[in-house]
């Protein structure tokens, strides 16, 4: 599944073109996706992940240098139990994934939020993932247990545990989960919600946000391009005229 992740062409692909490099993926809609076809909600958890391998590998190919996906929240946690032990399987199942097929791929993997809720040795596991990646190039950013209020806090005290007293942008940008990385150029979300539900809060200051009602199992390449198209459309002025 990952030969061909964030592989390009050599030709100057599709995003590149429009400054497009960091893509973000509010993956909604996996839930209502299973009820419509009257299957429990977990089958729509499952679809949604293999969509996510194929939506990543794709981004990769048409030139987007960064993809930051919002797996699981810190509000998530309130869900039926069978349905919150399912998607931390499917976790743990892409875990055991990206052990076997990372080594040899130009990627760098973060886990954004705190992993201190995680067994112990699936905390190692996604640290072990973080540290052995690095030093490569590219990168996939896959939040989990996320929330963008907390990360913020976060941010704020580590800056005071590090004796700071006058905090500016930059300490928080640079303390956040998110620090690897460059500030999300677009952020999608699937499921026809329109609201950023506590996800890439500072980070998304100057984002351009792109809704559409596909839920995410129906998510595809097809509606990848149209979201870059979309972006390709819009005049980004960060402020100014």
């Amino acid at each position: 599944m990952f030969s061909k992740l964030f592989r390009k062409s050599p030709e100057k692909a599709p995003a590149e073109n429009c400054g497009l490099r960091h893509i973000a993926f509010i993956m909604d809609g996996n839930g209502r996706w299973a009820e419509k076809r009257k299957m429990p909600r977990t089958y729509g958890h499952a679809a949604g992940a293999k969509v996510f391998k194929r939506v990543i590998e794709y981004c990769g190919s048409i030139g987007i240098e960064a993809v930051t996906v919002y797996a699981f929240s810190t509000e998530n946690w309130k869900r039926p139990a069978d349905e919150v032990s399912a998607i931390m399987k499917l976790f743990t199942d892409y875990l055991s994934e990206a052990e076997r097929s990372f080594a040899k791929k130009d990627i760098q993997i973060h886990f954004l939020g705190s992993k201190s809720v995680f067994p112990e040795d699936v905390r190692k596991r996604m640290e072990a993932l973080e540290k052995a990646s690095g030093s490569k190039r590219q990168i996939l950013n896959i939040a989990v247990n996320y929330g963008g209020r907390d990360e913020i806090v976060h941010a704020v005290n580590e800056l005071i545990a590090e004796g700071k007293t006058q905090i500016t942008e930059d300490d928080i940008t640079s303390h956040l989960y998110t620090k690897a990385s460059p500030s999300p150029d677009l952020i999608v979300r699937t499921g026809a919600e329109m609201r950023l539900s506590n996800f890439l809060l500072w980070e998304s200051a100057y984002s351009e946000l792109y809704f559409t009602d596909v839920l995410w199992p129906d998510f595809d390449e097809r509606q990848v391009d149209l979201c870059v198209k979309e972006f390709a459309s819009r005049k980004r002025r960060f402020g100014g005229v």
